[in-house]
Formats: structure tokens, C-alpha cells, sequence
């Protein structure tokens, strides 16, 4: 009579344990479905202003002109892409990835780079008053030469542009 009683009782705490590790289990993030991809595509003068693209990616594209101010661009990828005179003024990018990109001649005031990575991409001529660069991860050649011209403080931040850059 014990045996069956222990076994009965084991089955009971398998079942249990079964329903609680199904239960707690992470789930798929079902939003990743969804996700918009801009790659291999010219967008040429193309108008983002204000659009909420986090996490969208854009690998191999063209986007000279290309209007982003005020985007929300966090996590997004944005890698081996042409942003020569575009507009991110205000941009959001916290987390981004932007591998292999021309930004030169680009709007950068005020955007937001905290904790991007800016890996061998040019910012020659562009604009970046009030950028922040916290913790973002940028080639020593480039930050050398933005902080020639870092000035000004991070509207939404509060964070002075030579700090963030770890300007001497």
C-alpha cells in the first residue's frame, strides 16, 4: 500500500512540476513576426520623421536625404548602410546597431546614441551638437575627429556631446 501511495504521490508531483516548467517557460517573442526590414532598398529622400521604426532593419541601404528626425530608431540595425545628408535630428537610436555606415555631411543634433554601436562608420562634416554617445561603441579614429567639433548638450539627456564622447 505505501509503494502505490508513493508512486501516486510521484506522479502527482511530476504532473505538477510538467504544468509549472510549461507554465513559466519563456515564450517566443511574437513581435519579431512582424518586424519591418528595409534591406537591400534605396530610400533615397525618404520621409521617417517622427515614425516609430525600433527595431526595424535596414542592411545595405540606400538613405541619402533620407529624413529621420525625431525616429525612434531603438535596437535597430542599420548596418553597411548610406546616410550621407540625412536628417536624424532628435533621433532615438539607444541600442543600435550601425556597423559600416556613411553618415557623412549627416544631421545628428540632438540624436540619441547611448549604448550603440558605431563600428567603422564615418561621420565626416556631420552635424552633432547636442548628440550623445554614451556608452556607445565608436572606432577611436572617428571619436578623435568628433571631438574637433563636439559641442552643445543633448536635449532629452541633459548630456554634454564632448562628455559623451569621452572628449579630453
Amino acid at each position: 500500500m505505501k509503494k502505490i501511495l508513493l508512486r501516486f504521490f510521484s506522479l502527482i508531483v511530476i504532473l505538477i512540476l510538467a504544468f509549472l516548467w510549461i507554465i513559466l517557460s519563456p515564450k517566443p517573442a511574437f513581435a519579431q513576426l512582424n518586424t519591418i526590414n528595409y534591406n537591400n532598398i534605396n530610400l533615397e529622400n525618404r520621409d521617417f520623421s517622427n515614425a516609430d521604426l525600433a527595431g526595424v532593419t535596414f542592411v545595405a541601404a540606400e538613405m541619402r536625404g533620407a529624413n529621420f528626425q525625431g525616429a525612434n530608431l531603438t535596437n535597430a540595425i542599420l548596418t553597411k548602410g548610406v546616410l550621407l545628408k540625412a536628417n536624424l535630428e532628435g533621433a532615438n537610436l539607444r541600442g543600435a546597431l550601425v556597423d559600416r555606415v556613411t553618415m557623412d555631411s549627416a544631421n545628428l543634433k540632438n540624436a540619441i546614441f547611448t549604448e550603440a554601436t558605431l563600428t567603422s562608420s564615418r561621420f565626416y562634416d556631420a552635424e552633432i551638437t547636442g548628440a550623445d554617445f554614451t556608452d556607445a561603441l565608436i572606432d577611436r579614429y572617428q571619436v578623435s575627429l568628433l571631438c574637433e567639433r563636439a559641442d552643445g548638450v543633448n536635449s532629452i539627456t541633459g548630456v554634454l556631446t564632448r562628455d559623451s564622447l569621452g572628449c579630453k
